[in-house]
């Protein structure tokens, strides 16, 4: 259902609210270089910082400009179950057309509770439910076999995976089946990860140079493993370079060298240090972003 290049949209802020007019222009600038999917409020998006009004507000503009040209795969996670629903819900009402919702973060559940987690959220929307497995973030990892468990309801269709374990990939990829869509989580990854069964990628770096993320994906997709290879290879080191520091630090801040928003975060996310920030420069130097 999901499939390609879908990504992680930053939120712009101005003077502390989200700077929807230039929400606008991030959404438009994706259409227009051939992503084929939008993530707001998910990680990169700072919705962890965020209201519930806010995400609302996100989405709902998301949902507006795209305007159908695109799916677009709402974030609505949370380590509060009810929490989760509700967000879920409110994505479902302004039109997202799917749901990524991440495992719950800081309680650190069994298996048997983030099952039940997802099990609740799915029950309560007909909105496709995408998981998000991140370990580095949450504190737990999701089982391959809980993960299988999960694919067994009808709206629960995907997952995003981040946690970094190939093999783990593989198993998800084989006990899940080939109507399961697996994206990766991981720019680095995202062709290793097609090569053994995923789909596509959730990604970081789309947000600032798109084009090259979704041909490669699209090479994948149509069985042109060189071409994928080779765009895979070119956009290695700036996919690093959007982890110098804690992601959305880096992206963000590279995004507002290029001109297309400000570098705006909201704490407890700091401004990128000047060492950094100057590795940076030099990297976009490299692949031309900015002069």
């Amino acid at each position: 259902m999901f499939s390609g290049s879908y990504v992680a949209l930053i939120t712009p802020f101005k003077d502390g609210r989200v700077d929807v007019a230039r929400l606008r222009e991030l959404v438009e600038f994706q259409i227009a270089n051939g992503t084929n999917g939008l993530v707001p409020c998910g990680t990169t998006g700072e919705t962890a910082t965020m209201t519930e009004e806010e995400d609302e507000l996100v989405i709902g503009t998301v949902v507006e400009v795209a305007a159908g040209r695109v799916p677009v795969l709402a974030g609505t996670g949370s380590n509060d179950t009810r929490k989760a629903i509700q967000y879920t819900r409110n994505a479902e009402r302004v039109g997202a057309n799917g749901a990524l919702v991440v495992a719950p973060y800081y309680n650190k559940p069994t298996q048997e509770g983030v099952y039940l987690h997802y099990k609740a959220i799915a029950e309560s929307t007909d909105l496709p439910i995408v998981m998000y497995n991140i370990q580095g973030r949450t504190g737990i990892n999701m089982a391959p076999e809980t993960i299988a468990r999960l694919a067994q309801i009808e709206n629960i269709i995907g997952v995003k995976e981040a946690s970094g374990n190939l093999e783990q990939i593989a198993n998800v990829v084989k006990l899940c089946g080939p109507a399961f869509d697996v994206l990766s989580g991981d720019d680095t990854l995202t062709l290793p990860i097609m090569a053994v069964g995923g789909v596509g990628v959730i990604s970081v770096v789309a947000n600032i140079y798109p084009r090259p993320v979704a041909d490669m994906c699209a090479a994948f997709l149509q069985g042109d493993l060189k071409r994928a290879r080779e765009r895979y290879f070119h956009l290695f080191g700036l996919c690093k370079a959007m982890f110098i520091e804690t992601n959305p630090i880096p992206v963000k801040t590279a995004a507002a060298l290029m001109g297309m928003c400000s570098p705006e975060l909201r704490l407890p996310m700091s401004p990128m240090a000047e060492g950094n920030v100057r590795k940076l420069q030099e990297v976009l130097q490299e692949y031309k972003l900015v002069k």
